[in-house]
This record gives C-alpha cells, sequence and structure tokens, in this order.
C-alpha cells in the first residue's frame, strides 16, 4: 500500500537558533566564529544548528542584494495579471513562462479582481514596454495587465523579525 505524503514539519527552534537567524539575516557572510560569539556557544554547536536548519529549510539560501538603480535596473514597475481561464493547467503554463524571466524578482498569487502580483526590473520605460509587450502579455491566457509604476521606495527589508 502506498504511503500517504507527510506534511512537512516546521523544526522547533529555541531562543538560540532565532538568535542564529536574526545575526545571519543581518550579515550573511559572517563567519561561524562571529555568530559564535553573539550568541555565546563555541562554534561547533553554531556549526550544527545552522547546518541542521539548512538541511530542514529554515534557511532557504544565501544571496547578495544589489541597489538595483546602480546596476542599470533603476525602474520597478508592480504588475497585475489575470488569466482569462482558471484551470490548473492554464495556471501552471502562466507560472512557467514567469519563472523563465529574468525581468521578475517576485511572483504572487494573489486573491481578489486579479490572479497574480509580479514585481519587474527593469533599465527604463522602453525596456520595460518591451517587456509587457513582446513577453509578458506574450503569454498565452494572460487576460488583463495593470502596471504601476513605483515612484519610490520608503522600506524594503527580507529580514524577518522573530
Amino acid at each position: 500500500m502506498a504511503k500517504a505524503p507527510q506534511k512537512e514539519e516546521t523544526p522547533a527552534l529555541d531562543r538560540i537558533d532565532l538568535e542564529i537567524l536574526k545575526l545571519l539575516q543581518q550579515n550573511a557572510r559572517a563567519t561561524i566564529k562571529e555568530i559564535a560569539a553573539g550568541v555565546h556557544l563555541s562554534t561547533t554547536p553554531v556549526h550544527e544548528r545552522i547546518k541542521r536548519m539548512e538541511e530542514s529549510g529554515v534557511i532557504r539560501q544565501y544571496v547578495t542584494l544589489l541597489n538595483a538603480s546602480k546596476v542599470g535596473k533603476g525602474l520597478m514597475v508592480i504588475c497585475y495579471v489575470s488569466l482569462r481561464q482558471h484551470s490548473r493547467h492554464a495556471g501552471d503554463k502562466f507560472i512557467k513562462s514567469i519563472l523563465e524571466m529574468n525581468e521578475v524578482l517576485e511572483c504572487l498569487t494573489i486573491s481578489g479582481e486579479f490572479d497574480f502580483l509580479l514585481k519587474v526590473v527593469a533599465a527604463n520605460m522602453d525596456e520595460y514596454y518591451h517587456f509587457h509587450v513582446n513577453k509578458l502579455s506574450a503569454i498565452e491566457n494572460v487576460g488583463n495587465v495593470q502596471s504601476v509604476f513605483v515612484m519610490g521606495v520608503i522600506k524594503q527589508t527580507h529580514q524577518l523579525v522573530f
């Protein structure tokens, strides 16, 4: 008899785990030695805790955050997208297309009038227009796209607070 799929369990995180995560969010390049000093443990248990959190999926990846305007991607656009058909197949095809588009930094499924929210970056309006007309609107089953141009960023963080 086939085994029923098990729900992925969230590992128990204690106060020290949360402090390690806080330090890693502040500086993902911090050494094990620096983190160990910050949580008042030796390096071995800190290394083991980090490895456990990586293996369990608590820590998904380490990244470098860039200043988009300093690397030629200063135009940020929020795109609301609705599909014409709402079947699983149609949604999967849209998602597969979006995953291949480097201009899309984030894609969220949302409720309400639209089905998806995209965070898109481009060098300028001409580049965004090309993306909108030749890539996004060219995806089969895209019904409506509403673009909102970001005028300024007040707060932007990726740090979760515990």
